[in-house]
């Protein structure tokens, strides 16, 4: 299974993003908007980081509300941490687990071409193995 095909599955084809200079007031606002938790950061096409609900509570921590005037570059977690669309779902769920992170962009030559989350393959892998197990019950009542 590959992350290309959690992608496919998944419908939407739309990735929302988020330029590094954006205030964190802009992307809080994005975030709710689209009711999402995370956004990958561009800055020329590439993707430079992860604003997430993380880096939100950290910036309102360390700085309090002035945190909110600052551009997301600035509290954004960096590196962004990328796999390929053939990538294999089950090397992403432990890079995720090992860097404990929840979101990875997904990019292909330099560019974002999608943007998964670690509910996107979980929910995957236990639709796979819920049909492997149906498929499993069905074989064993007609044999």
């Amino acid at each position: 299974m590959t992350i290309a095909r959690v992608i496919a599955n998944r419908g939407s084809g739309e990735i929302f993003t988020c330029d590094g200079s954006a205030t964190v007031r802009e992307a809080i606002a994005l975030l709710a908007q689209w009711r999402i938790g995370a956004l990958p950061v561009e800055e020329a096409g590439t993707v430079v980081g992860i604003f997430s609900e993380r880096d939100v509570i950290h910036g309102l921590a360390a700085s309090g509300p002035e945190a909110l005037d600052r551009q997301v570059r600035d509290v954004m977690t960096a590196p962004a941490i990328t796999v390929s669309p053939d990538s294999e779902v089950m090397a992403a769920l432990g890079l995720m687990t090992r860097r404990r992170i929840r979101h990875l962009p997904v990019t292909e030559n330099g560019r974002t071409v999608g943007f998964v989350s670690i509910g996107d393959l979980v929910k995957y892998r236990i639709d796979r193995i819920e049909s492997e197990a149906e498929a499993m019950r069905s074989y064993i009542q007609t044999a």
